[in-house]
């Protein structure tokens, strides 16, 4: 009898959670039900399931709306008909019009019209709703005459008078008004709730043509859904055979170019896949892949393969990833098995400037009806939760900035900040806007709004209304097409590099970066600034410990950093190891046999299905259970208990004692979510090395690759550094030399005009295809007549350095541009043969000093260029020891005198601490700690230079000094402010740092983890 059902899937009006609506389904005896959410399909795959579990029959449909209008409600009586009702919703999503008054004619769709919308005509699968506190209309003739028509329509929407006055918060969020303000038509009926069914159909006693009617609609509609079915598209060629045919062949002319003509090995490796790819049929997936690859190489692209694809050596063959999975002892169990129920995906990085041109490719060759990214739920969360539902309420921003940054226990105690709290907390982890899937693509056999309406954000390619969990339960293997910046830095370099030097760099060619013996030194010692992956404080400090100087090791780093290794004390564990390989034993045989090559330390995915399976004795299955748990993919709490319990079941059998196989388990657990696979790591090693090795040997080709590419982990200022470190000269943008984005010239350097703040990207561009077409400016009054500027771009570009060449002073300059400005006729702005030369003035001589330059730098690119911060203190002390040599000075105190680059948050037990990173006056990098009490006197100011006072520890090669105190150092006044005090010190203010914060509870102490280092005396 329920026919106009809401889920919280009806995106700020739906009060219920799927699960709960179905449970209070069951409760309260309904037989049949329809999930209709407003013009959304997203929850119905899900719905499905859950009442095929209670015994309800399960209806599916959409409740097509206009603002706060219902036009109808459209049921399914099939698949085709969501079909039907995804292309009209999917329609008018890409047109941006409102629906009709009135829906089309389907074919396989019964509709509902509420009393308030009926068309003058009813087709015979059309009918109207009528509400039970409607009832007393059908005395009238003219609604009694209808009863033929009519169903019964009690819609729901919460359960509770709580979730009530929630949905009218939603509602009140989703109009952006106060929920005091909200009218009657902006929210649903009090009565939208669900009642026993005996008691709706008591409503509608005396009407029992209408529930006959309701009866025969409910019983002439069937949504059955072939979960197990693949919904990809089937085949790249036209058969199953001609794709494991065509699959074949590719992978033995791959097999030869990587391994030769006679590597057994490899070719017993490919033949063993090639059977499972055939038998799963997954030759059309692999095939789809290869050809996307193959177009981007065609274009010229770098891509990256990563994930669990590199465990394939077939996609190795195809040029899909780079890595050997025989190097690295890499099994293709872990991606693809006869017994995996989930499907596997590749992960394809692209340059973030490449990646739409291949979307466009794949939205093309495989049909735009055909394709579409996945969706995402974006949730509720902490900080715009109470935002938003303290906006509801009226409360002013000063209060809600308050609200979202500051955790419950320090918000005010009032009655309105308690009802934000309480309504904030329900509403947590609910759906507040869908948005797109970060990269998850799906390439459908049939049209895909036969699963699904299609939304178009801004960014133009077409979304599904579902996400990638239901994706996959549906039976879509999805592509994940993704960007990264560093492909970006790789990328570019090579191009700067053939430019710049005529020097070819086949960076694709991984054999002559990866264990390159000049990159494994730096890597050795942490001078990876602007390289991909490990360029971090943290990563820095961790290769360092390691000495990291191969590969092997390197592809442990990656996985080693990630939080779950380092939350479970196995980082530090590991880098003990690492550095005693003879101080230490194995706790059990297993660990010695299954993962010798990192110490016995659990590090990759692999590494815990193997102990599940090897030392507890799991099932296949259930080390597939615990890896998709692991990886943040697994969405079932209960599955996991099971495997959980199984887990000791079998170590019980097997006679292990109890304490070891606890620690085993907390070991695995403390993995959830943060570990990455074996060939994700190595992956990750590949590119990083790719970025090392340009760092290394064409270093100021790389950093400027760097800049352009808008950086990686830390501020363009840092890269600048370090270029300059490298032996690049730097200067601010010019007019003459300078694109939008940063120029080399052998080995000077000329900052981009994208760098200036206040400089319009248009009038940027246009400098450049002005100069392109018509020859350099020849002076300042050149560049007035040619480009489009006003006064205020005039002064930028002159502040910043723009017409050094002119070899003019900058105070001269700006008097000549106000003198041109004053009578400029903009439609004189073009070339003339002969130009009419500027009156001159007789001007005295204006000059400005280099620190005054320095302060135009700091206000209008955020970092002085052609000087130091250091050239800028007060004072010309710079520490008594240097960055260098920290590593003799253990267990000492130093002074030192240091410019901060960063500080990452860090929350303990005992408070917030910090780590940061400086550079000292000779311009190298080393890293502080700062503990919680030590902070408390002596807090971060800003960005700036700091006088440190510290002992340092070094841990493992890598030396850190624990702050004690610090103060940070005044800079000289403004030059440029000489007579107002109030200015003088307003510049200072614009000294960035980057500041990275850290939200999850404290890790354990060492004490608390208890890792063992010895077998355990049972």
């Amino acid at each position: 009898m329920y026919l106009n059902c809401h889920s919280y899937h009806s995106l700020r009006y739906g009060t219920i959670p799927l699960e709960d609506l179905v449970q209070q389904a069951a409760l309260s005896g309904v037989t049949a039900m329809t999930l209709t959410d407003i013009n959304t399909v997203t929850g119905i795959y899900d719905f499905t399931k859950l009442c095929l579990e209670m015994g309800i029959k399960p209806l599916v449909g959409m409740e097509f709306r206009c603002g706060h209008k219902c036009r109808y409600i459209g049921i399914a009586r099939n698949a085709l008909g969501i079909a039907e009702m995804n292309r009209l919703r999917t329609q008018h999503n890409f047109d941006e019009t409102s629906l009709p008054l009135r829906a089309p004619a389907f074919k396989n769709v019964s509709v509902i019209y509420p009393i308030e919308n009926i068309p003058d005509e009813l087709l015979e699968n059309e009918y109207i709703g009528i509400r039970p506190d409607q009832l007393s209309m059908l005395y009238h003739k003219k609604w009694n005459s209808q009863l033929s028509n009519m169903v019964v329509l009690q819609p729901v929407t919460f359960r509770t008078k709580k979730e009530y006055n929630l949905h009218r918060i939603l509602r009140a969020i989703d109009t952006n008004t106060l929920l005091s303000k909200l009218s009657d038509g902006e929210y649903c009926s009090t009565s939208d709730v669900m009642i026993a069914q005996t008691e709706l159909v008591e409503k509608f006693c005396h009407y029992p043509q209408i529930i006959a009617n309701t009866e025969r609609l409910i019983a002439g509609c069937h949504f059955e859904f072939d979960f197990k079915k693949p919904k990809n598209k089937k085949y790249y060629t036209n058969n199953k055979a001609d794709d494991i045919k065509l699959l074949t062949s590719l992978a033995y002319q791959g097999l030869q170019k990587r391994y030769g003509k006679n590597n057994k090995a490899a070719r017993t490796r490919v033949e063993k896949e090639l059977k499972v790819i055939d038998e799963l049929e997954f030759s059309g997936y692999f095939l789809i892949t290869w050809d996307i690859i193959r177009y981007s190489n065609s274009m010229g692209f770098l891509h990256i393969g990563r994930g669990s694809g590199a465990n394939s050596i077939v996609s190795y063959c195809l040029g899909i990833t780079d890595i050997c999975p025989l190097e690295l002892d890499l099994y293709f169990e872990r991606f693809l098995n006869v017994n995996r129920k989930s499907p596997p995906d590749f992960d394809i990085d692209w340059s973030w400037k490449e990646r739409d041109t291949i979307l466009e490719y794949i939205f093309d060759r495989y049909g735009r009806d055909h394709v579409a990214f996945c969706g995402t739920n974006v949730e509720f969360k902490y900080r715009s939760i109470f935002r938003e539902v303290g906006k509801v309420f009226g409360l002013p921003k000063e209060e809600l900035d308050a609200l979202a940054k500051n955790p419950m226990d320090r918000h005010d105690k009032n009655s309105i900040v308690a009802l934000v709290q309480e309504y904030g907390i329900m509403l947590e982890k609910y759906p507040n806007q869908r948005s797109m899937h970060s990269c998850g693509i799906l390439i459908s056999e049939e049209p895909i709004t036969n699963y699904t309406a299609l939304e178009m954000p801004p960014k133009g390619f077409p979304i599904v209304q579902f996400d990638m969990h239901v994706a996959e339960d549906i039976g879509f293997d999805k592509f994940d097409i993704l960007s990264q910046r560093g492909i970006g830095h790789i990328d570019e370099s090579v191009r700067l590099i053939k430019k710049n030097r005529g020097i070819t760099v086949d960076i694709r060619d991984t054999s002559i970066s990866k264990d390159e013996k000049t990159a494994n030194a730096f890597l050795a010692i942490g001078k990876t600034i602007g390289c991909f992956y490990i360029e971090s404080p943290a990563m820095r400090g961790l290769l360092r410990r390691l000495k990291c100087d191969n590969y092997k090791t390197l592809v442990a780093a990656s996985s080693i950093i990630r939080p779950g290794v380092a939350q479970s004390g196995m980082m530090k564990e590991y880098i003990f190891r690492h550095n005693h390989p003879d101080k230490f034993e194995y706790f059990h045989e297993v660990f010695k046999e299954q993962l010798g090559e990192t110490y016995g330390i659990m590090v990759y995915q692999e590494d815990v299905i193997k102990i599940a399976l090897h030392y507890g004795g799991l099932p296949a299955e259930d080390g597939d259970i615990l890896r998709r748990a692991m990886s943040g993919k697994g969405r079932s709490k209960a599955a996991l208990q099971k495997v959980k319990d199984n887990y000791f079941d079998c170590c019980n059998r097997q006679g292990h004692p109890v304490a070891l196989s606890q620690e085993i388990y907390r070991q695995i657990e403390s993995f959830a979510g943060y570990s990455f696979c074996k060939a994700h790591s190595a992956s990750y090693a590949v590119e990083s090395y790719q970025s090392l090795y340009l760092k290394v040997h064409y270093p100021i080709e790389f950093m400027v690759a760097v800049i352009n590419n808008q950086g990686g982990f830390y501020r363009t200022e840092v890269y600048v550094h370090e270029a300059k470190m490298s032996g690049a000269s730097i200067h601010p943008p010019c007019a003459n030399k300078s694109n939008f984005e940063t120029t080399l010239y052998g080995s000077d350097i000329f900052l981009g005009f994208m760098v200036l703040k206040g400089l319009e990207d248009t009038i940027a561009k246009q400098i450049v295809i002005e100069r392109e077409n018509h020859g350099n400016y020849r002076s300042l009054e050149d560049f007035i007549n040619r480009i489009p500027i006003g006064i205020e771009g005039i002064q930028t570009l002159i502040f910043a350095g723009a017409f050094n060449f002119t070899g003019k002073a900058k105070n001269e300059l700006l008097v000549n541009a106000r003198l041109l400005m004053v009578n400029f006729v903009p439609e004189n702005r073009h070339p003339m043969l002969l130009q009419e030369p500027i009156k001159e003035y007789k001007l005295p001589e204006l000059s400005r000093s280099r620190l005054e330059d320095a302060f135009d730098e700091i206000e209008l690119i955020g970092f002085p260029v052609t000087s130091s911060p250091f050239d800028l203190l007060q004072t010309p002390f710079r520490g008594d020891v240097m960055a260098d040599a920290l590593t003799s000075y253990h267990k000492k105190t130093v002074r030192m005198l240091a410019y901060l680059i960063s500080r990452k948050h860090v929350p303990t037990k005992k408070g917030e601490m910090y780590f940061g990173t400086w550079i000292d006056a000779e311009g190298n990098f080393f890293d502080t700690a700062h503990f919680p009490d030590s902070l408390k006197s002596y807090p971060f100011q800003g960005g700036g230079c700091y006088l440190l006072l510290g002992t340092v520890e070094v841990d493992y090669h890598f030396p850190t000094i624990t702050i004690h105190k610090m103060a940070k150092m005044p800079f000289i006044p403004d030059p440029r402010y000489s007579n107002s005090d109030e200015k003088r010190f307003d510049t200072h203010q614009k000294i960035k740092e980057d500041v990275s914060m850290t939200h999850r509870a404290p890790y354990p102490q060492e004490h608390e983890i208890g890792l063992p280092r010895h077998k355990m005396k049972l």
